[in-house]
């Protein structure tokens, strides 16, 4: 069940008053077990069997959580972390990754002359199974790590499940969500105005900007590079840059804000990351708790910056590597993960230069800010075209579009809404956090019957941008 949908629309509205009317009871088993009972049902929607698979991760994930808390034996601790580790990955492995070794590993035979026929079979993909599994994985650490304490299976399931967040993230660790259970939630006390406001942010961005751009230029110039022009190709690019920013903020805008309204506290996931001016600084910056989960569970453990040079490029390159494969099973991902880790590296071994040198800083100026940020947004858009092409083959065809013989080529697909859709996702990240707290403060005195006005004024223009399905989701959901 996706959120600009009507189906989730009427789910919604089911849920929210439900959620409000037992969260205020003195004992909240009934909440957990409505939302528990809700969550499993949003889930189920598109394939009941994955169910199983989720309650079988939270009941082996609780098991493991409270062995390992128990435990005061430090080897037999170990051994109950690498089980739950190897347990999970394992899972996550088989359903994501197992036709992609599978068919690789052929490749590689085939390539030296070795015929074999493995047994390849379509495997379907749980929804959300990384974003759980992650979750899971955070959960069990901490508590080995004695950073946390164990839960109740029902809250733990609750934390695992919890629908705003189990599609597409953000990655809510177990320490930012279990003690929300405990507190005294009062929906007098919820900023609803900045609920929606972000609902209506999220909305806008997917519907409008995202899916605008996939059907217009992205997906065309994708599928078939050959068929278009330098200049197409490269508004393509600079296309999906928007577009992949626009859903998936829109989509955890949208998240942040439903847990909003159901009074839950999600960690931010986007921070404008196309104003950044280096590449260490684009990983603060998007997808956020991802970033912060790779660094606090793979490259410190891996050692970190601590030690030689090599070990710290080691270490990035494999955090970039099996971020990128987190994506997804194709070795355009891989290809993704390796130049962003390769990025890294650069702007690592340039800064230890200049320190062991000790040359001086430049000067900060504002020209000098702006090609550091364009230079960032060209490095980006760059790894995009691997990580968005079906195969190397089709990302290699199109950075070869943009080679000189083919910018005299005529561009009918080029509009220019296509080009305003690119400079608005672009430019709005420029707009100061200040002026858009202001904005969102402003909003929020507003009268309840102003602010409906407000929101079906920018709803409807929303719906005339957007396609035309839009329509029945913002008459129920608003």
């Amino acid at each position: 069940m996706l959120f600009p949908t009507v189906t989730f629309a009427i789910f919604f509205m089911v849920v929210l008053p439900v959620n409000w009317l037992l969260i205020r009871r003195q004992t909240r088993t009934q909440w957990k077990l409505f939302m528990l009972a809700a969550s499993y049902y949003f889930y189920a929607y598109w394939n009941v069997r994955f169910v199983f698979l989720l309650m079988a991760s939270t009941l082996f994930n609780q098991l493991l959580g409270t062995a390992i808390h128990r435990n005061r034996n430090e080897t037999q601790r170990r051994v109950l972390l690498t089980i739950a580790v190897v347990g999970n990955l394992g899972i996550l492995g088989y359903f994501k990754y197992y036709d992609f070794f599978v068919s690789s590993f052929q490749n590689m035979l085939d390539s030296v002359g070795v015929a074999i026929s493995p047994s390849i079979i379509s495997i379907t993909l749980p929804v959300g199974i990384s974003f759980f599994t992650f979750q899971a994985l955070s959960y069990v650490i901490d508590i080995y790590r004695r950073q946390l304490e164990p839960t109740s299976l029902i809250d733990f399931a609750v934390y695992e499940s919890f629908f705003p967040h189990i599609v597409a993230g953000p990655i809510v660790r177990a320490a930012e969500f279990l003690p929300q259970l405990k507190e005294r939630h009062d929906p007098r006390r919820i900023d609803a105005s900045k609920a929606f406001f972000l609902i209506f942010l999220g909305l806008f961005k997917k519907v409008v900007i995202a899916n605008y751009l996939a059907t217009e230029i992205v997906d065309r110039v994708f599928a078939n590079p050959a068929r278009h022009s330098a200049l197409e190709s490269l508004v393509a690019i600079y296309g999906y840059a928007v577009q992949i920013y626009c859903d998936f903020s829109g989509y955890t805008d949208m998240a942040i804000g439903l847990a909003l309204l159901l009074g839950f506290r999600f960690p931010q996931n986007f921070d404008a990351p196309y104003t950044s001016e280096n590449l260490q600084d684009f990983w603060r910056r998007w997808h956020m708790t991802l970033s912060r989960w790779l660094r606090d569970y793979l490259y410190i453990p891996l050692g970190g910056n601590r030690g030689s040079q090599l070990f710290t490029y080691r270490n990035l390159m494999l955090t970039m590597l099996l971020g990128g494969l987190w994506h997804g099973a194709a070795w355009t991902f891989v290809v993704w993960g390796g130049l962003h880790g390769f990025y890294l590296c650069a702007e690592h071994y340039r800064h230890g230069l200049r320190e062991r040198r000790r040359l001086p800083e430049l000067r900060d100026t504002p020209l000098r800010r702006g090609l550091r940020r364009f230079v960032t947004f060209q490095l980006v858009c760059l790894a995009w075209v691997f990580f968005r092409s079906e195969s190397l083959d089709k990302a290699f065809e199109l950075l070869g579009r943009l080679g000189p013989g083919n910018w005299f080529e005529s561009s009918p697909d080029l509009k220019f809404t296509i080009i305003l859709a690119i400079a608005l996702g672009i430019g709005a990240q420029y707009v100061p956090k200040e002026a858009m707290g202001r904005a969102m403060a402003a909003f929020s005195r507003l009268s309840p019957v102003t602010q409906g006005v407000v929101l079906g004024f920018a709803l409807l223009v929303t719906n005339t941008l957007g396609p035309r399905g839009v329509a029945p989701f913002i008459y129920f959901q608003f």
